[in-house]
C-alpha cells in the first residue's frame, strides 16, 4: 500500500520581496515527502536549504507555487493547524535560562495545552515517552547550561516529538557536533521515522550520513530545481555531479562515498587490495600520487602482503628494497625512491 504524501512542493519558488522588487533564492522546487521517511536536504552554502524549510513551515511567505501539508495547501491552514502538523528544530534555537531538559520538553505541548500551559496527566505521560526515547531520561531534571551539545540536541528533538505532529522539520540538527554525537542524532532521527511513522526532513551538510541514514534525497542546485530520489538511483545518475560541479569531489565507486579529489603529479602500481590499499592511497594522494594496478614490467611498485598481518613490500626492478607495516613508513621511503 502506497505511503500517504505528508509533503509536496509544486512548482514552488522561494525567497524574499525587497521594496519593488523579489529576490528570489530558488525557483521550480518539486517534490514528495511520504510517511515515515527521512529525507536530507543536501546543496552548497547559499542555495537556499533554510530559505526552503523555512517557508514549508509557513515562517515565510512562498513567492509562487503551491505547498500541500497532508493534502492541504499551507495557505489554507492556520497557525495552530500548522502546529499541530510540523514541529520545527532550526539551527538559531533560543535557550529559556536556567530551564530543565523536561521544562523545555514540555514546551512542546504548547499547542495543545491552553492559555495557561496546564499540563494534564496524558500530556505528562507524552513528555516523558519523548525523553526517553531520545535516550535522556537519566538527565531530564538537568539545566541544559549543564549538558553536552549533542544532549541539548537530543532535548530539542525530544520537544518536537512531543509536540506529537506527523512532520518533523530540522535545519542543520548535527552543525557544531562531533562525529560520534552527528552519528548518533541522525540514527535517532532514522529510528523516529522509521519506527514511529513520522516524515523527517532535515537539510545537512553531512554527505555520507545522509547517504547511508536517508530514504530519499532532495539536492538543491544554486537557484534550484530540486533533484530528488533515493541516494542509490541519484548516485547511479550521477546527480551529485552537478550539485559539487568544481569542489573538488568525486565519488569513489568502489566505497560508494564521496572522497578529495587530489592534484596528481605521478602514478605507482600498487599490488593488492582491500582495506590496506584505501589507505594506502589515500596516503600517497596527498602528496600527489596516484596509485595504479599493476602493468606488465613496472620500474617501482608496492605489494601488500597479508601473511598473519598487513606488510607493505617495496619492489624496484624486481628488487625487494622495504618491507614495512606502518603506511607512514612506506610512503616516506617511497617518496624518497620516487624523488632520486
Amino acid at each position: 500500500m502506497e505511503k500517504s504524501k505528508h509533503i509536496k512542493i509544486s512548482q514552488l519558488s522561494v525567497g524574499y520581496p525587497h521594496g519593488k522588487m523579489t529576490n528570489y533564492v530558488a525557483s521550480n522546487l518539486n517534490a514528495t515527502m511520504r510517511q515515515g521517511e527521512l529525507v536530507c536536504l543536501l546543496g552548497a552554502n547559499g542555495a537556499g536549504k533554510s530559505t526552503l524549510l523555512r517557508t514549508i513551515c509557513n515562517f515565510q511567505p512562498h513567492l509562487s507555487g503551491e505547498i500541500t501539508i497532508q493534502n492541504k495547501l499551507l495557505t489554507h491552514l492556520s497557525e495552530k493547524e500548522i502546529s499541530k502538523m510540523i514541529s520545527v528544530v532550526l539551527t538559531d534555537r533560543i535557550i529559556v535560562p536556567n530551564a530543565t531538559i523536561y521544562e523545555l520538553v514540555s514546551y512542546g505541548r504548547s499547542p495543545y495545552s491552553g492559555m495557561f500551559g496546564r499540563l494534564t496527566p496524558k500530556d505528562k505521560q507524552i513528555i516523558n515517552e519523548a525523553i526517553e526515547q531520545c535516550g535522556i531520561a537519566h538527565k531530564k531534571e538537568a539545566l541544559l547550561s549543564s549538558i553536552s551539545d549533542g544532549e541539548r540536541q537530543k532535548a530539542f528533538i525530544a520537544k518536537a516529538l512531543a509536540q506529537n505532529t506527523p512532520i518533523i522539520i530540522l535545519d542543520e540538527p548535527t552543525a557544531f557536533l562531533d562525529l560520534p554525537a552527528r552519528v548518533e542524532i541522525i540514527q535517532l532521527l532514522r529510528q523516529i521515522a522509521s519506527h514511529a511513522g513520522k516524515s523527517v526532513l532535515l537539510s545537512t551538510h553531512d554527505l555520507d550520513l545522509a547517504l547511508q541514514m536517508a530514504d530519499h534525497l532532495w539536492l538543491l542546485p544554486q537557484g534550484g530545481p530540486l533533484i530528488t530520489g533515493s541516494p542509490e538511483d541519484l548516485l547511479l545518475k550521477n546527480a551529485f555531479q552537478k550539485l559539487f560541479q568544481n569542489k573538488g569531489i568525486e565519488f569513489d565507486t568502489n566505497t560508494g562515498l564521496f572522497r578529495v579529489e587530489y592534484e596528481h603529479f605521478q602514478k605507482l602500481p600498487v599490488k593488492g587490495h582491500g582495506f590496506e590499499y584505501v589507505l594506502l592511497r589515500r596516503a600517497f594522494a596527498r602528496r600527489g600520487i596516484k596509485t595504479t594496478g599493476m602493468n606488465d614490467n613496472p620500474e617501482l611498485w608496492i605489494q601488500i602482503s597479508k601473511n598473519g598481518h598487513s606488510a607493505f613490500q617495496l619492489f624496484k626492478e624486481k628488487k625487494h628494497l622495504a618491507t614495512e607495516i606502518s603506511v607512514e613508513k612506506i610512503v616516506e621511503i617511497t617518496m624518497n625512491h620516487l624523488n632520486q
